[in-house]
């Protein structure tokens, strides 16, 4: 092939390549049209994601997402629970009667005291089947009830027998109203609960406090078999979220750092911590060095991540989908050529484990090809320059 029959050839490839050819150079990702199209899924019946474009509606169905809730999942409570009496407690029982000579008076000594009508029964610890002993008055299930109602079923027991008796209950020992405080804690322990209440951070600080940054705190919270998680900084936001805990409630303290990955035509490719309470889309572009200017397509920026169904059936009811899906992988689709997207953007919260990707402008593909083009074109150029340049000597 004659030199100029390569460089025919080598610039019919190059033409080929800027008319036909994104598909072939190289490339961080799909450009913006690449991505919706791609969600059709090759006209299957069930799309592969939900495209939804960032606007008024979509922000305010996304405001509307419920957020986890202590106070919701345990149910509201006017004030701390009661303290009652449990199994291994130390109880101390003193009864009074109104005149001398009953059960538990003791006679004048030398006719010159009167006596006492009173008797303190000596300490005692709860047995395994939750009773406590009392004379004349037999055993008592005192397990699971407070002090003022073990005095009045006392008091009920000596009717009769006793002289208008009066008990005073007392619990010197209280290892039963306790909770265990475990994670990432200071001093992980199972802390004694006080008779005015304690709240889940009154109990956190009596471990030590955490030892992790506040914003990588979660807090789980188990009574029975129901357990909660909320953020640390969802107690510390709302103070009706630091509700009361109960006897044998489990809080685990765990240190889980949020982040979000960020790709394509931004200032960097990384995975980036949140370090902070939480951030905005907003912040999350800025995190990430934003878009690029010269490469980045600012009609092509995405937010990637799987919400509920229900979620999914709000932003487009029309979406099919599939039966017994528990979760829709939604493309939310941000335009940063409309300035009213970047005040969407703040008011638009980023979630743990999000994806932001940046696509490159179309017009980088054509410049691409053009480069690809201007080097294969110098390349076979070359040759015939320097053939040119023997056969003229």
């Amino acid at each position: 092939m004659g030199p100029s029959r390569q460089i025919a050839f080598v610039s019919l490839i190059g033409l080929t390549l800027t008319v036909a050819g994104c598909s072939t150079l190289p490339s961080a990702g799909p450009n913006a049209n690449q991505v919706l199209d791609e969600a059709k899924n090759d006209g299957q019946k069930i799309p592969r994601y939900l495209v939804a474009d960032i606007n008024p509606r979509t922000v305010s169905i996304l405001a509307r997402h419920p957020q986890s809730s202590l106070y919701e999942r345990f149910g509201a409570r006017a004030g701390a629970p009661s303290t009652v009496i449990g199994v291994g407690d130390t109880v101390q029982v003193t009864i009074w009667e109104a005149a001398s000579g009953g059960l538990f008076s003791s006679a004048a000594i030398n006719g010159v005291t009167a006596g006492s009508h009173s008797a303190s029964i000596p300490e005692q610890v709860v047995g395994r089947d939750g009773g406590i002993t009392v004379p004349y008055a037999g055993r008592i299930h005192v397990a699971g009830l407070t002090p003022e109602q073990v005095e009045s079923t006392i008091i009920a027991r000596l009717a009769g027998k006793a002289i208008e008796p009066q008990a005073v209950v007392t619990v010197p020992r209280n290892v039963s109203n306790d909770v265990t405080v475990t994670g990432e804690v200071t001093n992980g322990a199972r802390i004694p609960l006080s008779n005015r209440g304690d709240r889940i951070m009154d109990v956190i600080a009596a471990a030590g406090g955490v030892k992790a940054p506040v914003h990588d705190v979660f807090i789980s919270l188990t009574r029975g078999d129901v357990t909660g998680r909320v953020p640390m900084q969802a107690l510390l936001r709302n103070p009706r979220e630091n509700i009361y805990v109960r006897r044998d409630d489990v809080l685990t303290v765990e240190q889980e750092p949020q982040t979000f990955t960020v790709f394509g035509a931004a200032g960097r490719n990384a995975l980036v911590p949140f370090d902070a309470a939480g951030i905005t889309v907003e912040e999350a572009v800025a995190k990430s060095g934003g878009i690029l200017d010269s490469l980045a397509d600012p009609e092509g920026v995405f937010l990637l991540r799987s919400e509920p169904v229900w979620l999914a059936r709000e932003l487009d009811p029309t979406y099919p989908i599939p039966p017994g899906a528990k979760s829709v992988n939604v493309v939310y689709r941000l335009h940063f050529k409309d300035a009213n997207t970047y005040f969407l953007a703040r008011h638009m919260a980023m979630q743990n484990k999000d994806m932001v990707y940046v696509s490159a402008s179309m017009a980088m593909d054509f410049y691409k090809a053009m480069s690809l083009f201007s080097t294969a074109l110098n390349a076979a150029a070359g040759p015939a320059a320097t053939a040119y340049a023997v056969k003229g000597l």
